[in-house]
């Protein structure tokens, strides 16, 4: 048989994923189970581990069932299940200017839960060991890109399936000096995304005005699977309950020992964070207590704290010839109600599923107008949850009687109402517009 393909530069990988945090470790293991060729480079000396009896890591996120849909599919979510996972059937948000309060439960909105819990780091490793078992992917570690050469507009355009190997490349650079090739180049580097600079992509951003305080506490009375939030008057404080296992949980021997650590995000302003981080831990403690009246006894113990500052960013481009963004180099949001790690799983389900269907027909990996599919489909969701989360920042921050009565009273009308509660609750389950095939059940 007649081989009709045009000849064309060798490839490096179909498709180049710089940053192997969750999203792009996620989004190479969707385009190489589909069996294609994925380079995964990352500044990082090595991959992700975790150790049963290692301490809580700080940094965490809230895992949507769809998400966790996801992670099924792949055949991650078992590992991260038998590692350290905390589901949450409740959630209790409360203002701290009035008495507005909303609870929500797994059973009021028909669910057995509302999420999981998860160290970062668990969910990681437990995507790179799934990516040491999947031949098609390459992993670069220590390595950062510092160039990037696009196709110019047009020539990635669509061609039939024995033409492939014609279409243009991408180029990267990295810091040890090696060049590589692929079809396509995704942006999974972060908020602060090296590739996007290089790309020239601008972001409509601002400063939120707060820096977020992470740690990880125990209290005298167990969390109860509910994930609780308190909007003070510089910012929310959440308290999302953690699972730690029992030969960690200290007291030793205490009943439910296990069941009282939670992880801490407390979203402030930058001088209320500086404070917070000088006092001794003794004095945190109290102060947790307190601005999370009393909900759960004494905080007993407080790790190591961190910080890092809040802002809010949007791509004005999610994809050019040959490169496509997602998670945070896309979107970057508010950590209020916990979407931001769910958004940048969806993006990589969606362009993953673009990608392949488009390829199966023929169409080169790096062709803007069909990645402009992943674009269209993403774009409006992350802008309305971006839009919604400033929302509710800038209407829990305000300090007028006038808009607390208001917030007070919405809050209360909306708890007594279940039918939407159970639409809201299922919205921020992840629940939402087309999903692609590897979210459904």
């Amino acid at each position: 048989m007649k081989d009709n393909r045009i000849a064309g530069p060798a490839r490096d990988a179909d498709v180049a994923i710089v940053g192997a945090g969750i999203v792009g470790a996620t989004l190479a293991l969707l385009l190489g189970q589909a069996g294609l060729r994925v380079m995964l480079i990352e500044g990082r000396e090595s991959p992700a581990s975790w150790q049963a009896d290692s301490a809580p890591e700080p940094r965490v996120s809230a895992l949507t069932p769809v998400s966790q849909q996801l992670l099924t599919g792949l055949g991650v979510w078992p590992t991260v299940a038998a590692s350290r996972l905390m589901p949450y059937t409740g959630m209790q948000v409360w203002d701290a200017e009035g008495n507005g309060e909303i609870r929500f439960s797994a059973d009021e909105s028909g669910v057995p839960l509302l999420g999981h819990i998860a160290e970062n780091r668990v969910t990681l490793a437990a995507l790179e060991q799934a990516i040491e078992g999947c031949p098609t992917i390459t992993r670069r570690y220590g390595v950062r890109v510092s160039g990037l050469e696009l196709p110019r507009s047009g020539a990635m355009s669509r061609v039939n399936a024995y033409q492939l190997e014609g279409a243009e490349a991408v180029s990267l650079t990295l810091s040890d000096g090696e060049c590589v090739s692929a079809a396509l180049v995704v942006a999974a580097d972060g908020a602060r995304s090296g590739l996007r600079e290089l790309a020239g992509i601008a972001t409509r951003e601002h400063d939120t005005g707060q820096v977020a305080l992470v740690t990880t506490v125990r209290t005298a009375l167990p969390h109860q699977a509910v994930a609780r939030q308190r909007f003070l008057p510089m910012g929310p404080l959440a308290f999302l309950p953690l699972a730690v296992n029992e030969e960690l949980a200290q007291p030793a021997g205490q009943a439910s020992a296990a069941q009282r650590y939670c992880s801490i995000v407390w979203s402030t302003t930058p001088e209320e964070a500086g404070r917070l981080q000088a006092l001794p831990d003794q004095g945190f403690c109290a102060e947790l207590r307190a601005a999370v009246e009393n909900q759960l006894g004494e905080v007993e113990w407080a790790a190591e704290r961190f910080s890092f500052p809040l802002h809010q960013r949007h791509a004005e481009d999610y994809v050019l010839p040959g490169l496509a963004l997602v998670g945070d180099a896309a979107h970057a949001i508010h950590p209020l109600a916990g979407q931001g790690v769910n958004l940048g799983l969806m993006d990589a389900a969606v362009l993953a599923e673009e990608l392949v269907a488009g390829h199966r027909r023929g169409v080169a990996l790096g062709d803007e107008r069909w990645l402009k599919r992943y674009s269209r489909r993403r774009r409006s969701d992350n802008a309305l949850m971006l839009k919604l989360m400033d929302g509710f920042r800038l209407l829990f921050g305000s300090r007028q009687p006038g808009v607390r009565l208001i917030r007070n009273l919405g809050l209360g009308w909306v708890d007594g109402r279940a039918e939407l509660k159970r639409i809201l609750m299922r919205q921020a389950m992840g629940e939402r517009g087309e999903l692609p095939d590897s979210c459904k059940s």
